[in-house]
């Protein structure tokens, strides 16, 4: 669900600035009106069909065999990414790659819930849910993601979107970035990324979850998950308004002030998003088939899945590397990865000016063949 955005404001840099503020607003309304449903929704679904099918008279060990399963596959997707990029590309065949490809988002999609919802779960039956367990657990959450530069990694869509392009389909940044062949070290790595970092991001995300259930309208489900709704979208757009001076003032600060003005922003931008993820969740609960969760779920897993296929950006609903802190240049690094509309101007610019150079090169031959004289054959004597 995360990602970077280092060197894609120089890439995506052309065409006029109305044009592009254009561009960038309908990418931010994509973004928080059709991917973050579409992406709740799923793994809303897939986390509830977990918890009809998977060991339901026992939430320990369902807990426990969800989150053994999705933090192996999460290893292994990490640990083989090198393997499935080389194996796995448009050159080998474009529908094999096409169907090869999306079954794996399908497996990392469900692994990825999986080990969320272990490892969510297990933390409730060993740490229970009262406020003042929740406020510790969360902060020395936060605290430990800070010190390790990894805060941002607590962000999701709307403040993100995964295009499925072919180029970087199975990277896995891992938090070191070390290289793949130095084993022991790169596996060491993976191992890290996966079950430190993201069961940290996942202590995040729980408590903030579970104290908005405390003191927000505790009594009324609906009451609470509208006004989640409503105060998650509410800082989605202030969030998004601020994007450009936070990014000049980011711009011009260095070390530590930047870093923490980066964190600042990130996590103002995951109140926003807990709180609409939180909204959708349950509101899709209160009011989709409520009386029946199998049709429910099932229904609402296979088209939220097939709809984020269909828009190329299915890779969105998988929690996959860790980011690092202000890594990217200047004011990139508080710059959230939504570009959608303004990859695909991009390439079809690209493909123009492709094709009108290949039309100006024809064009040149032409000319050239015709201002050459006419060869006429010496006569033989």
């Amino acid at each position: 669900m995360r990602g970077s955005t280092a060197g894609l404001a120089d890439t995506l840099a052309s065409g006029s600035r109305a044009h592009g503020a254009l561009l960038e607003a309908a990418d931010v309304l994509f973004a928080s009106i059709v991917v973050a449903p579409g992406v709740v929704t799923y793994w809303k679904s897939t986390w509830t069909l977990m918890d009809i099918y998977v060991l339901p008279d026992n939430p320990v060990s369902s807990a426990a065999a969800s989150a053994s399963f999705g933090l192996c596959c999460s290893l292994l997707f990490s640990v083989f990414q090198s393997q499935l990029s080389k194996h796995l590309s448009p050159e080998r065949g474009r529908l094999t790659y096409y169907v090869l490809s999306r079954l794996c988002t399908y497996i990392a999609g469900v692994a990825c819930v999986g080990a969320w919802r272990g490892v969510w779960n297990l933390l409730n039956e060993c740490t229970g849910d009262s406020a003042r367990t929740l406020l510790s657990t969360t902060a020395a959450a936060t605290l430990s993601l800070a010190a390790l530069r990894a805060l941002r990694n607590i962000c999701a869509a709307p403040f993100t979107v995964a295009v499925d392009s072919p180029q970087d389909y199975f990277d896995v940044p891992t938090m070191f970035r070390t290289n793949s062949r130095e084993t022991m070290l790169y596996i060491l790595d993976c191992i890290f990324s996966v079950a430190v970092v993201g069961s940290l991001v996942v202590f995040v995300w729980r408590g903030s979850w579970a104290l908005l259930d405390i003191f927000l309208f505790p009594e009324d489900v609906a009451k609470s998950c509208w006004t989640s709704l409503i105060v998650g979208y509410a800082i989605v757009v202030v969030t998004f308004a601020l994007q450009a001076p936070v990014r000049w003032a980011a711009a011009r600060l260095q070390g530590a002030p930047r870093l923490l003005l980066a964190d600042v922003y990130h996590l103002v931008s995951f109140i926003a998003t807990v709180n609409v993820w939180r909204g959708v969740w349950g509101l899709l609960d209160v009011y989709f088939f409520p009386d029946s969760p199998k049709l429910s779920n099932w229904s609402s897993h296979i088209i939220s899945l097939a709809f984020l296929i269909l828009l190329n950006c299915s890779n969105s609903i998988i929690v996959r590397g860790v980011y690092i802190d202000a890594e990217e240049p200047a004011g990139e690094c508080v710059v959230f990865p939504c570009h959608y509309l303004r990859l695909f101007f991009h390439k079809e610019r690209t493909k123009k000016r492709h094709r009108r150079a290949l039309q100006a090169a024809a064009s040149a031959r032409k000319q050239e063949d015709a201002s050459l004289p006419l060869q006429i054959p010496e006569e033989k004597v």
